[in-house]
Formats: structure tokens, sequence, C-alpha cells
């Protein structure tokens, strides 16, 4: 008991700053090219990011995403200088040598796989439905109960928000473009966002939901 008290005072977590990044465009680098390597590769290519990958051997799909031209294949061994010139660098050998090499080498945003410790960046665990995008983290120090709590998450926010979402952004475009009332264009949007739209998507589902809003806005709009 007198070690875990004396390993809880020594042990020390980052405080990390949550943000989404703009990853558009932007180069990026796997080095690794296993199974974990490849989720990381397809996460950055879903964010619309120009990647990398350095490894001698990667998966049979990243073969794939390189011979469609979706991903630069450079096939070897990591080297000194390779990551130079990238806005954000991940390292996913098997190699913790190679891993700490590279951690030191970065002078960008890196992310070594399963060792929080050499990163200056960690990804959470993420519940995606469409635009809603809800990232979950543990700061490092359980990414099992990360896992856990997303599974919960999953289970309240299902596929209906997908698509109510999709239809959100239509209602709140025309909202601005026609509710010119800067008072009642925030009531409306505020409306749209709150409990109430909320607990009737869950219980009514997108299709009620989306009516009740447009029903809604025609009266902001003095349509009724």
């Amino acid at each position: 008991m007198n070690s875990l008290k004396n390993y809880q005072k020594t042990e020390k977590y980052p405080v990390y700053y949550p943000a989404f990044i703009n990853l558009k465009n932007k180069k990026t680098v796997v080095v690794g090219g296993g199974d974990i390597a490849e989720r990381k590769v397809l996460s950055l290519l879903k964010a619309e990011a120009d990647v990398t990958v350095i490894s001698p051997v990667i998966t049979k799909r990243l073969e794939k995403k390189a011979s469609d031209g979706k991903i630069i294949h450079i096939s070897r061994k990591y080297r000194k200088g390779d990551i130079k010139n990238y806005f954000l660098v991940i390292a996913a050998t098997d190699d913790r040598e190679v891993n700490e090499r590279i951690a030191k080498e970065a002078k960008c945003l890196v992310n070594v796989v399963d060792t929080p410790q050499l990163c200056n960046f960690i990804v959470p665990s993420i519940v995606k439905r469409g635009h809603l995008t809800i990232a979950i983290s543990t700061g490092g120090i359980s990414p099992a109960m990360s896992r856990t709590i997303r599974k919960e998450i999953e289970a309240h926010y299902k596929k209906e928000f997908q698509q109510f979402l999709k239809s959100l952004k239509l209602i709140r475009g025309k909202a601005f473009k026609h509710i010119r009332d800067n008072k009642k264009r925030t009531e409306f949007l505020k409306y749209a966002g709150s409990k109430t739209i909320l607990a009737l998507l869950r219980n009514k589902g997108c299709k009620t939901t989306i009516n009740v809003l447009k029903n809604k806005f025609d009266k902001y709009c003095g349509n009724r």
C-alpha cells in the first residue's frame, strides 16, 4: 500500500488543452506500417490531411492507398531528418528506441502510440455521428476507461443525430438568411439546440423533430 502511495505522489501527468485541429492539406507523417499505423493513417485521411508513411513493410490496405495515390509510401526504415518539414508526426513502430528518437527529434506535433510521456499531444477516444464529434480522454491515465465511457456515450447518441445535424445545418443557414431580427434569430437557434429538441429527437426520432423545427422556423419568419 505504501509503495502505491509513493507511486501516486511521484507519477505526474500533464494537463492537456483540448482542441480540434484542422488538418486539411497539412503535411503529416506516420512512421510504421502495421495495423495501428493503418488506423492512424485512415483517421488522418478522413481529416483530409496529406499523409506520408515511412516503413519498409505496410499493410495491404495501406498498399492500396499508396497505389491509388491517397498516401505517399517511403519504403524504408526511419532516418534522422525524415520528419523535419511535417506539421504532425505519429510514431507507430514496434521499436521503442526508434519511437523515442522520433519524439526527441520532432519540432512539431508528435504522438507516440501508447507512450503518452513521449507525446506533446494525445488522441482521445471518439464518438462520431456525422457533424457531431465527442472526444473522451483520461489524460493518458487509462485509455481502457476512455473506451468504456465512449461505448456508454455511443448508446445515448445514436445515428439519428447524424441526420438531424445534417438537416439542422440547412435550417441554420436559412435562419441567418430569413430571420432578420437578431434577437429572434438567436432565440430560434437556442431552441434548435435545446434540451427540448434533444429529448424530442431521442423519443420521437429525426423526422418528427425536424418538422417541429420547421414549424417553429416558419413562425419566426412570420409565415404563420
